[in-house]
């Protein structure tokens, strides 16, 4: 903490340009507003540093995007980079700097279109997006599980139940991400190496369960990322279509690079 009082015209930038960082990957003000539960004009005057949210306005939002008070007082990278899950002596040379360290042109920010065989309903796919960003010198990534799966689960399907959150890891021959929804409910293993195309934008891997053995499901099957950026109209239209679907609604690419009849190993 600083040894110099802040004003409160200085806690109120800070928080503004903390929370248009943090607000970056939404594309839509309106929507991430409803999802916070806090009024549009309001949320607005919170992003330029015009206004500073009552206490339990700020937990709410400290809760929401997995920040601390901090963001009163440091930028929103610096926190990351101070608290990183790996950043102790003990793994330092394991998992540190250099692992934590994903290069842009390796793994990109930005939007993915995602692929792979369900593992709720094992006859039909699932497609959908997710969002990487860096935040100081880590690599994050950010998503939503289709509704139909939680409720089939038994579970709520709201925004906040189907979020699942990770981060990613540079790995010898591609990149590595743990994953997990809110307060570690599900969690994945996904592992991913780019392949050749027209537009290197594709990596194809696979993705593990945290779960236990069922011989009626599997726990592991190939997974396809496909980098689209910000591209808007495409995200849109991903966003649009997530879900279920079948193995022939997949773009051709996609379907060319799970290759369902072949066994995984």
């Amino acid at each position: 903490m600083s040894a110099t009082p802040r004003s409160p015209a200085q806690l109120r930038n800070m928080f503004g340009a903390n929370l248009r960082v943090l607000a970056a990957e939404y594309p839509s003000i309106s929507a991430l507003s409803r999802e916070l539960g806090i009024n549009r004009t309001q949320f607005n005057r919170y992003l330029s540093g015009e206004s500073f949210p009552r206490p339990d306005v700020l937990s709410r939002i400290c809760d929401f995007f997995g920040v601390d008070a901090r963001v009163l007082l440091e930028p929103v990278g610096e926190i990351s980079a101070s608290g990183a899950t790996a950043a102790g002596h003990w793994l330092q040379e394991f998992m540190g700097e250099a692992v934590r360290h994903v290069p842009d042109d390796n793994f990109p920010d930005g939007f993915y279109r995602f692929s792979r065989r369900s593992f709720v309903k094992t006859d039909e796919f699932v497609s959908g997006l997710t969002f990487v960003q860096r935040i100081g010198n880590d690599t994050y990534l950010r998503g939503y599980e289709p509704k139909m799966a939680l409720a089939m689960q038994g579970i709520p399907a709201s925004a906040r139940a189907r979020e699942f959150r990770g981060f990613v890891l540079r790995l010898e021959d591609g990149v590595g991400s743990i994953v997990t929804r809110r307060n570690g409910m599900t969690g994945s293993f996904n592992y991913l190496t780019r392949v050749t195309s027209f537009q290197n934008n594709f990596w194809v891997g696979y993705v593990a369960r945290t779960v236990r053995e069922n011989s009626a499901s599997n726990r592991m099957t190939r997974l396809v990322y496909e980098h689209i950026g910000v591209d808007w109209p495409e995200v849109m239209l991903v966003a649009r279509t997530a879900g279920f679907c079948s193995f022939e609604s997949l773009p051709p690419f996609h379907q060319r690079l799970l290759q369902p009849e072949d066994p995984f190993r």
